[in-house]
């Protein structure tokens, strides 16, 4: 697997899907999926929960307006990263010139536990997606960038992106050219020069701001809400800027990015210097989100929940297992964490069933709609069972308040790892005063869509009781994939072939053998047709990727000439209209008005612009995009050039959706096994467990 191909990969374990394998940023692809149109027949799922993020970044940016100091660890900046937005705001004012990166450390002080935030400005309901942009915007940003040499068609993104004011905006700042999806810096350099002329140096302060902000951006396709400042300032010496600490200050200035220093300094001998804690630097969104996640866990932890009258008996009909403990637990806490694998999904459903029974308004939400079925499944009722978009955008599940709380006593969160630190941040500010929360979730999985690491960050604070599910998966499946869990590779030796490996020596050979797989030996051998077999890869490029595997999949279950823009009636796809959110479907037909799909039961029309950036075939995909989901048989290809990308928590997702068979097409020899022993790496950086971990005043 090339690094191109592995960029496209590591975009989407950060957000990305489909859209930003193709260079479509997570903010941009979310904008285009609400302003492009209503792709769906009406206001889908992903739309809806967009709409009600914007909402509540609105809400969060309105905070912190009225703030009379900057968002920082806890209240305030302090230490070193108060100095250099010191010095941001006095180069501003023209009292003095620039400061520079070595200003002595200082400790932070202690976390202020902040005040519940105002709640009445938030609608009950989701506002409707925004209006197509204005012809005359359009037509004159059109212009703007044919002068600049940059194409016409990215005027409706740069009028989404910049706004009605986006001409203006370009012509006194061409470099925001970087807020465009798929705009390099290169490109942005070339318009810059067209329009500046000698005047368009590297040394530019709005060149390296954009590039700030571009470099921010990358790092939370991959995750992170934070980069360290020297981390950062490296990176923006790569791209030619020759003063880093001017293009941070002028981020920072500009509200683009905050300074944030988490931690004191350790104790040591007098004489001898402490090491500096280190300064970090986030895009605001994502730190307000955190800021604010925070503050609404702590809310809720604090409520306190005292034993209610029926939880024990309810507990002692559970029986001894983990079940029981999780009732019990919910039952004393108003904030719990519960970790298990697909199996333990049943102990999440029994506790529901248990707050139903006692009369309370207790729901539960999955990442997805399969995962929505089979949870109403294990409750053997449906209205209770809901997707977190669904809950979040309005469209399932409870009704707010006019505080904008959920009516609801219990609310149980599924899948928790897959939440992104904004929408963790709009679900819990969402929870009521003194309602439980339980968020349930396999830790050993690929993170989530969107920047955070909510789970994993909760996880390590030890914030709250944490209940360990000891029922084990099934079957020889599940007791493969619990061995990957803990860094063994082994198959088991009792079964049939409930787990078989097939070992390669070139991609050609691992693109045959998996065409041979689904058409031919799983159906023969185990009777899973190919409609009930998923084929999962690392990647979109390379030999053996998704790509390769689709055209010959397709060639082999569906044939045609692929007359509707590549696709044909019968294609399975999958439709990501937004980061994170993919439905998966077929193609049903296609008129004038776009592509016609069905996604889970639910009809779909993507308009012709956004066919090649939303829809791809669908036998084939990768383990990011199959989060959520379960099929009776996967075949997991790992050819040869993915060993750069390959990580236990990759291929732990992957073989996890299998349900009765598992075939692992495996041409990396013995360094898939290294993989899965390795300890895991490339955490995602982010500042929620020093929130969280901060103790409180007061």
């Amino acid at each position: 697997m090339t690094p191109a191909d592995e960029a496209g990969t590591s975009g989407e374990e950060a957000g990305a899907s489909a859209a930003a394998e193709e260079g479509t940023g997570a903010s941009a692809a979310a904008e285009e999926a609400d302003a492009g149109g209503k792709t769906a027949a009406r206001l889908s799922e992903a739309e809806a929960e967009l709409a009600a993020q914007r909402v509540e970044r609105a809400r969060i940016a309105a905070r912190k307006a009225a703030r009379e100091e900057p968002v920082a660890a806890g209240t305030k900046l302090t230490g070193k990263a108060a100095e250099l937005l010191a010095a941001v705001r006095a180069v501003e004012q023209g009292e003095r010139p620039a400061a520079t990166f070595d200003a002595p450390a200082s400790p932070v002080a202690p976390r202020r536990t902040a005040p519940p935030p105002p709640r009445g400005a938030e609608p009950a309901s989701v506002p409707p997606a925004p209006s197509a942009p204005d012809p005359a915007a359009l037509e004159a940003v059109a212009a703007l960038l044919t002068r600049g040499g940059a194409p016409e068609a990215l005027a409706p993104a740069a009028v989404r992106a910049l706004g009605e004011g986006a001409a203006g905006e370009l012509e006194s700042d061409p470099w925001q050219l970087l807020r465009l999806a798929g705009v390099t810096p290169e490109h942005a350099d070339a318009f810059a020069r067209a329009l500046l002329g000698a005047g368009a140096g590297p040394g530019d302060v709005r060149r390296g701001r954009a590039l700030t902000v571009r470099l921010l951006e990358e790092a939370a396709l991959r995750g992170h809400t934070v980069r360290e400042l020297a981390e950062l300032a490296a990176a923006l010496g790569k791209h030619g800027v020759p003063d880093a600490e001017e293009a941070v200050q002028e981020a920072v200035a500009e509200g683009d990015a905050l300074l944030f220093q988490d931690g004191v300094p350790p104790a040591g001998d007098e004489e001898e210097e402490a090491p500096p804690v280190p300064v970090l630097v986030g895009l605001e969104r994502y730190a307000l989100a955190e800021e604010s996640l925070a503050d609404a866990l702590g809310r809720i932890a604090a409520a306190g929940a005292g034993t209610e009258d029926g939880w024990a008996p309810a507990a002692e009909a559970a029986g001894r297992g983990s079940a029981a403990e999780l009732i019990r637990a919910a039952a004393a806490h108003t904030l719990v964490l519960h970790t298990g694998g697909e199996a333990a999904r049943a102990e999440a459903a029994a506790l529901v069933s248990a707050a139903r029974g006692l009369g309370l308004r207790a729901f539960a939400a999955a990442h997805t709609a399969e995962g929505r079925r089979a949870l109403a499944a294990l409750l053997g009722a449906k209205e209770p069972a809901l997707t977190v978009a669904g809950l979040l955008s309005g469209t399932q599940g409870p009704a707010r308040d006019a505080e904008g709380h959920f009516a609801l006593d219990l609310l149980v969160v599924l899948d928790a790892p897959q939440l992104g630190v904004e929408e963790a941040a709009l679900l819990a500010e969402s929870v009521p005063d003194g309602a439980r929360l339980v968020l349930s979730g396999d830790p050993g999985v690929l993170g989530s869509a969107g920047a955070g690491r909510v789970f994993g960050d909760l996880l390590a604070a030890r914030f709250a009781p944490h209940v360990v599910s000891r029922t084990p998966d099934p079957g020889p499946v599940g007791e493969f994939v619990s061995g990957l869990g803990v860094g063994e590779f082994e198959v088991p030796r009792t079964g049939g072939h409930e787990v078989v490996v097939v070992p390669v020596r070139e991609p050609g050979e691992a693109v045959h053998r998996t065409v041979q797989l689904v058409t031919d030996s799983v159906p023969r051998a185990l009777g899973v047709a190919p409609d009930e077999t998923q084929v999962l890869v690392p990647g979109h490029g390379g030999a053996a990727g998704t790509r390769v595997l689709n055209a010959a999949l397709k060639e082999r279950l569906n044939p045609g000439p692929g007359r509707f823009g590549g696709f044909d009636p019968g294609d399975r796809i999958v439709w990501s209209p937004a980061p994170g959110r993919t439905a998966l479907g077929r193609v049903v037909g296609a008129d004038q008005e776009g592509l016609r799909l069905e996604c889970e039961g639910t009809p779909v029309r993507v308009a012709p612009a956004d066919t090649g950036r939303t829809v791809r075939h669908a036998w084939a995909l990768t383990a990011h995009q199959a989060v959520g989901h379960r099929w009776a048989a996967v075949v997991v290809v790992v050819p040869g050039d993915a060993v750069p990308v390959l990580s236990r928590a990759w291929f732990y997702t992957a073989a996890g959706r299998a349900e009765r068979h598992l075939s692992v097409v495996q041409g990396t020899g013995e360094a898939l096994a290294q993989a899965v022993a390795a300890r895991p790496s490339g955490e995602r950086r982010t500042r929620l467990t020093t929130l969280l971990s901060r103790p409180a005043e007061g």
